[in-house]
């Protein structure tokens, strides 16, 4: 059989794992509780794999790969680092009280501490960067199939999607975390097999690196100006610090077991995040030696996998790659559907009973999916669309986010003035000086207005306390990140 057979073969096989994993997760969804964090019941090892593989999709497997191979370590500053990174700081900051509210959707706090109009402008932020997620993530799955088959990419991003819709659509969280887990399994053996060939055919590591150019592994930017400070600080923060508001993010910190197993779970999947993550760098930069000039870099990943792979390990690496891609796509649409369902569903059926809602949230996935194949087929750039779709949330939501967490002085007052400064400086400076980040401006101006109106309107209007999804005010001590990591507490 040639290559292209036995790949269609393995992928066939493998999509119907997937739906076969999705229909088994559909009894365990039967309210929106269930839908959305699988009844608050995943355990550790659930829970850690499937955070990681939330993060872990085209953008370290193909994005990142790509950027490694142009440009060494600074061009993965955002992903892996800024990635993991973000893990840590919401284990440590922010996930075990997400727990001890009992929400579903990291907008409700912004909704209980400033109120509908705040809620609601989060909401249409969050839900249009989880789509742009979700199209980046179709696009790295065209280019796939377009890769290794010659199928072109309108029809990989297109096939794709629908076996994401079903799955995701029928089973909720619960079937999303099970399909992770396989996912992630898969990813763990593909990559490895692939660094492990690669490193025997260039003749070991020591061989290869001493062509690597000399800045390879530089961390820190080669030239001191302000614009390439300003640009490298945005790399860390496009995900460092825009994505603690992810839903598609702390979604599995709701759904844990305990706060504990939160927590902890963050830390596992940060750890086993940025170990996988390197992978994909390293070969990146192996291929900028061994295969230079490659038109799409984004590429490199698959055509290394074509170059020294046999057709059988390469299907099982398209696998891999399909793994990574639909693992952040399903939760992209996920996250998108949970936020439309807790959070805006009700502005307009304010009495909608529990499986209205549950209805919604099932048919608002494919909605969503087709925004996201029309924006992937229009855009077909992996990387930087995935930075685009965060750039919102960094430019207009991050502040108030975090400082309706961790401030209890702020107010709704202060927040909308900040997200309306953040939004008009984001756009503003976007246009005006193209070469400095408007979403990192964006975001200094919003906490500049947050700290200037705050204070200003204590009197006019006092700040709300931070409550729980039973309109009790929660006790806000002992909520950093410091659980044991290896005694169980009991639950």
């Amino acid at each position: 059989m040639s290559t292209e057979t036995i790949i269609f073969i393995g992928v066939g096989i493998y999509l119907v794992v997937m739906l076969v994993i999705g229909i088994y997760a559909a009894k365990g969804s039967g309210t929106t509780e269930d839908f959305i964090v699988s009844g608050r019941r995943m355990p550790i090892w659930l829970c850690s794999v499937t955070i990681a593989a939330t993060w872990f999709g085209a953008s370290p497997m193909m994005g990142a790969a790509g950027a490694a191979y142009e440009e060494g370590f600074l061009g993965v500053i955002a992903d892996p680092f800024g990635g993991a990174l973000v893990m840590f700081v919401v284990g440590f900051f922010l996930v075990r009280l997400f727990r001890r509210l009992g929400v579903l959707t990291v907008v409700q706090l912004l909704d209980m501490r400033f109120g509908k109009v705040v809620a609601t402008i989060a909401s249409v932020g969050m839900i249009l960067s989880t789509v742009g997620w979700s199209a980046a993530m179709l696009v790295a799955f065209g280019l796939v199939f377009k890769s290794m088959t010659g199928i072109p990419i309108e029809t990989g991003i297109i096939a794709g999607a629908i076996v994401v819709f079903i799955y995701t659509a029928i089973g909720g969280m619960w079937a999303v975390a099970l399909t992770d887990f396989v996912q992630m399994m898969i990813i763990f053996v593909g990559l490895i097999v692939l660094f492990t060939v690669v490193l025997i055919d260039v003749g070991g590591w020591g061989t290869i690196s001493a062509q690597f150019p000399e800045h390879t592994f530089r961390m820190i930017p080669l030239e001191n100006t302000p614009v390439v400070w300003l640009n490298y600080i945005q790399a860390w923060l496009i995900y460092g610090l825009a994505d603690v508001t992810s839903q598609t993010l702390m979604q599995r910190g709701l759904a844990a077991r305990s706060e504990q197993v939160a927590q902890n779970s963050f830390y596992i999947g940060g750890f086993v995040y940025l170990s996988l993550g390197m992978i994909p760098v390293l070969i990146g930069i192996i291929a900028s030696v061994t295969m230079p000039g490659l038109a799409r870099p984004e590429e490199v990943i698959p055509i290394m996998a074509i170059e020294h792979l046999h057709p059988v390990a390469v299907a099982l690496f398209v696998g891999a790659l399909l793994a990574a891609i639909m693992s952040t796509t399903d939760s992209a649409l996920l996250s998108a559907s949970s936020i439309l369902t807790t959070n805006l569903y009700p502005l307009i059926r304010p009495e909608a009973t529990d499986q209205q809602k549950l209805r919604v949230a099932r048919f608002s996935i494919p909605v969503f999916g087709f925004f996201a194949i029309l924006v992937a087929l229009y855009v077909q750039v992996v990387f930087e669309l995935i930075q685009d779709a965060n750039a919102v949330m960094l430019a207009i939501v991050t502040v108030p986010f975090i400082a309706g967490v961790w401030w209890k002085k702020a107010n709704r007052t202060g927040a909308l003035a900040a997200m309306a400064v953040g939004l008009v400086v984001w756009f503003g400076s976007s246009f005006l000086v193209p070469s400095l980040p408007g979403d990192l401006i964006g975001m200094l101006a919003c906490l500049a207005a947050l700290l200037i109106v705050t204070p200003l309107t204590q009197q006019s209007d006092p700040p709300r306390a931070v409550q729980n999804q039973h309109g009790e005010e929660v006790e806000l001590g002992d909520r950093l990140g410091t659980l044991p990591l290896f005694r169980r507490i009991p639950d």
